[in-house]
C-alpha cells in the first residue's frame, strides 16, 4: 500500500509588486498567488495542520490523508499575509499555517533576514553591496572567498546576491555583520526601523484575528536566527521565548509546530523540541512529506516549485503526489 503524502507549500512575501515601493523585492506577486491558489485547488485537497498532526500521530505504516493532500504555510509574520493572503484563503474556505518570529512582532525590530532583502531591493546595483561586504571582511582579516567557494549553490539567487546573503546572515562574525547591516539598512532603506517594522509585520491583534477565523499560528523562533549554529542554551532560549509569546496571544501549545528559520536544524535542537513535545517540524528541504520522514524534519516545496497559472497542467510534483496518495476512509 502506498504511503500517504502531503505537499507542504512554503510562502514568504505576497504583494502587489507593481504598486510596491520595492518592486525588485523577491516576492510572489499577488495576481500570481491567486493563480497558484486556483492551480492548487484544482489538483490538490488542501488540508489543515490539525489534520496533518492527527495523521502523524495515528500512523500505522502510512498517513491516512486525502489523495493529493496539500498544506499551505506562510513564514515570517508579514502584514502581507493578513492583508493579501488571508482574504483569499477565507474566500476559498481553506486554512493557512502562519509562523511569525516572536521578536519582530513583540518589539517591532526588523529581522536581519528582512534587512538584507530590502537593502537588495532598494539598491539598483548589488555589486555596491558586495564590495562593501568584501571590504568589511578584509578589514577584519577574513577571507570570504573561501567561504563563498564552499557554499552550496542557491536555487533562487544569482551568485553575487547569494554571496551577500550568506555573508550578512552567517559568514561574517555577529559583531561585524550586525553593525554593517544596520548601516546598509539606514543608507538604502530607512533610519526609522520601528516604523518600517510596523509596515512589514503583523501585530498581535492581526494574529489573534487569524486564529479566531480558523487559521493556524505557531512557532518560528524568537529572533529568526540559524538555530543549528547556536549552542543548546541559546537554542532553548530561542524556543522558549517564542513559546511564551504564543501563550501570550492565546495559542494552545498542546499541538505546537516548529518552522525552522532558514531550515537550519541539528540534533541538539531536535532534542529540545522533543522534550517540549513539539509535534511537527518544517524544514526548507525540497520534497513531499510522508510517513518515512521524521515528523520533526518534514520537507516543503517553495512557491516557485509549482505553476502560477490556474489552468496549468499538473507538474511533476502534483503527478508524484497523486501516485503516492492514500485516501482516508470515506474520502472528503
Amino acid at each position: 500500500m502506498a504511503m500517504g503524502t502531503v505537499t507542504i507549500v512554503m510562502y514568504h512575501y505576497v504583494r502587489d509588486l507593481r504598486r510596491s515601493r520595492y518592486p525588485r523585492l523577491k516576492a510572489l506577486d499577488l495576481d500570481l498567488f491567486r493563480e497558484q491558489l486556483a492551480y492548487i485547488k484544482r489538483h490538490y485537497v488542501i488540508i489543515t495542520m490539525e489534520e496533518l498532526i492527527f495523521a502523524v500521530e495515528q500512523r500505522r505504516g502510512a498517513w491516512r490523508l486525502p489523495p493529493n493532500a496539500a498544506l499551505l504555510t506562510f513564514d515570517d509574520g508579514y502584514l502581507d499575509h493578513f492583508i493579501n493572503v488571508f482574504p483569499l484563503l477565507d474566500e476559498m474556505r481553506v486554512q493557512g499555517s502562519f509562523f511569525p518570529p516572536a521578536r519582530a512582532i513583540r518589539e517591532r525590530k526588523v529581522l536581519d533576514v528582512n534587512k538584507i532583502h530590502f537593502v537588495l531591493a532598494a539598491c539598483e546595483d548589488p555589486s555596491e553591496i558586495a564590495d562593501t561586504v568584501w571590504r568589511a571582511g578584509a578589514a577584519h582579516g577574513l577571507d570570504l572567498a573561501v567561504a563563498n567557494e564552499r557554499a552550496p549553490k542557491s536555487r533562487h539567487d544569482r551568485p553575487e546576491v547569494a554571496f551577500i546573503k550568506r555573508a550578512l546572515q552567517s559568514e561574517l562574525p555577529r559583531e561585524v555583520r550586525a553593525p554593517l547591516l544596520d548601516k546598509l539598512f539606514a543608507r538604502y532603506v530607512t533610519e526609522d526601523e520601528a516604523a518600517f517594522a510596523a509596515e512589514l509585520y503583523m501585530n498581535v491583534d492581526h494574529l489573534r484575528c487569524l486564529m479566531r477565523l480558523g487559521m493556524f499560528i505557531r512557532c518560528h523562533s524568537d529572533d529568526h536566527v540559524r538555530l543549528g549554529q547556536l549552542d543548546a542554551e541559546e537554542q532553548a532560549r530561542q524556543i522558549d521565548g517564542a513559546l511564551e509569546f504564543l501563550v501570550e496571544i492565546g495559542v494552545d501549545l498542546d499541538g505546537w509546530v516548529m518552522c525552522y528559520p532558514y531550515g537550519d536544524v541539528n540534533e541538539t535542537l531536535l532534542e529540545i523540541l522533543r522534550a517540549r513535545r513539539c509535534r511537527i517540524g518544517l524544514t526548507t528541504r525540497v520534497g513531499l512529506a510522508g510517513a518515512e520522514n521524521d515528523p520533526l524534519l518534514l520537507p516543503r516545496l517553495d512557491t516557485n516549485d509549482l505553476p502560477k497559472r490556474a489552468d496549468a497542467p499538473p507538474n511533476q510534483w502534483a503527478t508524484h503526489a497523486g501516485l503516492n496518495g492514500y485516501a482516508s476512509q470515506g474520502g472528503r
